[in-house]
C-alpha cells in the first residue's frame, strides 16, 4: 500500500524526488541543513548515520512548526537518505572540482565498485515517534573508459553533483557494464526496500 500519511522528504535531490513520485507517493520536500561532517569511514555506517541526522533534523523542524497548532498531534513521516560510492573500501563522495571528478571516473574505469544508500524513516503516529534506519548496497561494474570519454562526460556537467561523479540514469549509464542489486539504489533511493520497510512500520502500529 502507498500510505496517505503526509510524507516529508528530507532531501533536495531531484533523483530521490523522481523516484518517490514514480512510486505514487504524495510528499513535500524539506531539505535538511544538518552538519554532515563525520569521521566514520565504513560506507554502510556512514550513510546510515547521515541519513539519520537528516531525518532527525527535519523531524525536529516539523515538530517545532506544529507546536501549539491543530496539526501538533497529526501523524507524519520523514524520510532521510544519503548515498556514497566506494571503491575497494575507499569512499568517493561528490567531486570537489573538475580534477577530482576526472580522477574519480578514471579510478572507476574497468572496475567494480559499490554504491551504498542509507535510509532513515521517522514515523510520528500522533503520540510517539518510531525510527527505522537501514542501508542497501549495489555492485556496479564499469567498462574501461578512455580519456576522451571521461572528458566528454565531464563537459556535460552531469557528474558534479553526484556521488562517485556519475549518474547511472543519465549519460553516465553508458559506462555501466552491469549491476548486482537495486538499480534505484544507485540512483539514490532503494525504492522497493523503502516501500516494504515503510509498510512494515505502519502495519506494526
Amino acid at each position: 500500500m502507498v500510505t496517505q500519511i503526509p510524507i516529508i522528504l528530507a532531501s533536495n535531490s531531484p533523483r530521490r524526488k523522481e523516484l518517490l513520485e514514480r512510486a505514487g507517493y504524495t510528499f513535500t520536500v524539506m531539505p535538511s541543513d544538518c552538519d554532515e561532517a563525520t569521521d566514520i569511514r565504513f560506507p554502510k555506517d556512514m550513510v546510515m548515520e547521515l541519513a539519520g541526522r537528516k531525518a532527525e533534523n527535519v523531524y525536529k523542524k516539523v515538530c517545532t512548526d506544529r507546536a501549539g497548532t491543530e496539526a501538533e498531534t497529526q501523524p507524519f513521516i520523514v524520510i532521510g537518505s544519503d548515498t556514497v560510492v566506494a571503491l575497494n573500501g575507499r569512499i568517493l563522495g561528490k567531486p570537489v572540482d573538475y580534477d577530482d571528478a576526472y580522477n574519480t571516473l578514471n579510478s572507476l574505469s574497468g572496475q567494480t565498485h559499490n554504491v551504498y544508500t542509507g535510509v532513515s524513516i521517522m514515523y510520528y503516529d500522533g503520540e510517539k515517534c518510531r525510527t527505522k534506519t537501514f542501508y542497501e548496497n549495489t555492485e556496479v561494474t564499469f567498462y574501461p573508459m578512455t580519456h576522451e570519454e571521461i572528458v566528454g562526460y565531464l563537459a556535460t556537467g552531469d557528474p558534479f553533483d553526484k556521488a562517485g561523479s556519475y549518474g547511472i540514469q543519465t549519460q553516465g549509464g553508458l559506462f555501466v557494464k552491469g549491476i548486482k542489486g537495486s538499480y534505484d539504489n544507485v540512483v539514490g533511493l532503494p525504492l522497493s526496500r523503502l516501500y516494504h520497510e515503510l509498510n512494515e512500520m505502519l502495519c506494526g502500529q
